[in-house]
């Protein structure tokens, strides 16, 4: 399916609310026509960006938690059984079962964001085009969850395919909830993580593994009918995510636009495909977003798009496949900053579509 957003507006994930009510009402007042739920990290660790997706991991004694930390040990004496309760529901997933695919659903009180969200759309959907959900990238998860060695799990071949099926399941679970509404589901890959590719520190971290593995998911979610999209906020190599093949890849285009400009051949094979971008103009770093208005990012985004011209990408190409974002999540920043962010966003896309 392509989607082309014509400029449209949504948000990245997380805000810095408590109060789960005021982070959906502000989303709903900026976002209504691609409404995204609220990833609440300051509510607590059971929102954690990474953990609140390895809830199955978790439930079937593949991962143990400390108090402190998330971490998988292999040495229990019941790691076997674990992972054939673990394969045994992914198998009946595969089958079309759907209590099993259930079975990789949030705990509400690890989502309260995406629950708040679903009772909002009961009500009805207003102008909404899209609905958007995120989910930690497979790679950032295989990074961040470590074994009894304290080694990554990312190196090991077993657990990376834990993570992988994990996220990927997780990901057809929320793009089917979310598709209940009648509207297209997209789903956005949170994968800062891909910025190791290339440091003499990663290097068995290929370019295939990263695809393949984001790939996983891509194919769970459009196996119920949903959108993808990649976000990462840091200069990479941004073909990786082109030949990934995404619908939509979102990057921070207000500080690294000039890391995009080294894979425009890959970029025009990417839109000749049906790809999208999702421009992150609206700057979550410090105080970044206090000295810009709508004029000045949208001047910066002209310039932008003037070097891609030259290039040889037409302009109607990047207007009809144009989403505009923050640069990041502002779940850590104050309420203050991130309503100003998510405003601002919102003012952009309003005078983009309207020029």
């Amino acid at each position: 399916m392509v989607f082309e957003p014509g400029g449209l507006a949504t948000g990245v994930g997380s805000l810095p609310f408590t109060g789960v009510k005021e982070a959906v009402d502000l989303i709903k007042r900026c976002f209504p026509d691609v409404p995204h739920w609220p990833q609440l990290p300051q509510r607590g660790k059971q929102e954690n960006f990474v953990h609140q997706f390895l809830q199955p991991l978790l439930r079937t004694g593949l991962l143990t938690d400390d108090g402190s930390k998330i971490f998988f040990d292999t040495t229990q004496t019941d790691w076997a059984d674990n992972l054939t309760s673990f394969y045994s529901i992914y198998l009946e997933y595969e089958a079309g079962d759907r209590d099993a695919l259930n079975e990789f659903a949030f705990p509400k009180e690890s989502a309260a964001g995406f629950y708040a969200f679903l009772e909002e759309l009961e009500k009805g959907t207003g102008s909404a085009v899209l609905l958007k959900g995120q989910v930690v990238g497979p790679i950032t998860a295989a990074f961040q969850v470590k074994d009894e060695r304290g080694r990554f799990a990312y190196y090991d071949d077993q657990l990376r395919d834990l993570i992988v099926k994990t996220v990927a399941v997780h990901s057809a679970w929320q793009a089917a909830e979310l598709g209940r509404f009648g509207l297209p589901a997209l789903i956005f890959v949170d994968e800062p993580a891909i910025s190791i590719y290339g440091q003499s520190s990663y290097i068995t971290v290929t370019r295939d593994m990263i695809k393949d593995d984001l790939r996983s998911v891509f194919q769970a979610v459009r196996g119920v009918g949903g959108l993808t999209g990649v976000h990462c906020c840091d200069a990479i190599d941004w073909s990786i995510l082109f030949e990934a093949g995404p619908e939509f890849v979102n990057f921070d285009a207000y500080n690294y636009f000039s890391s995009m400009l080294p894979f425009v051949s890959s970029l025009k094979d990417y839109l000749n495909q049906g790809g999208a971008l999702a421009w992150g103009l609206v700057p979550t770093l410090n105080d970044q977003a206090l000295v810009e208005d709508e004029e000045s990012l949208l001047a910066i985004l002209e310039g932008e798009w003037a070097e891609l011209l030259k290039r040889g990408i037409p302009r109607d190409i990047l207007i009809r496949r144009c989403l505009i974002t923050p640069a990041c999540g502002p779940g850590l920043l104050s309420q203050e900053l991130a309503e100003r962010i998510y405003h601002l966003t919102s003012k952009v896309s309003e005078r983009l579509r309207s020029s």
